[in-house]
């Protein structure tokens, strides 16, 4: 599975294209962000997404869960989104 990251200052139309263009694709898309900014850019992205693919049939569920990641040689926690098809 693809894995997008997100940051706080990711613009959510570009996350969304690229949401779109991975679901379209592979029919899944894992999303990860670390921060309530960067999660906030996540989700506005995922609803944008969401728009573009509604119209062509495609509807979108969104699994949050937490993972474990390591940045900079130091562990933190992310927010995991796993983005599929219904």
């Amino acid at each position: 599975m693809e894995i997008l990251k997100v940051s706080s200052k990711s613009a959510p139309n570009s996350v969304a294209g690229a949401i779109s263009g991975v679901i379209r694709e592979h029919g899944s898309v894992e999303i990860q962000a670390v921060g309530a900014s960067a999660v906030n850019q996540a989700i506005k992205a995922i609803a944008i997404a969401r728009g573009y693919l509604a119209p062509t049939g495609v509807e979108l569920i969104c699994i949050p869960a937490f993972v474990n990641i390591t940045i900079d040689g130091e562990d933190r926690t992310a927010v995991k989104l796993v983005v599929e098809t219904k």
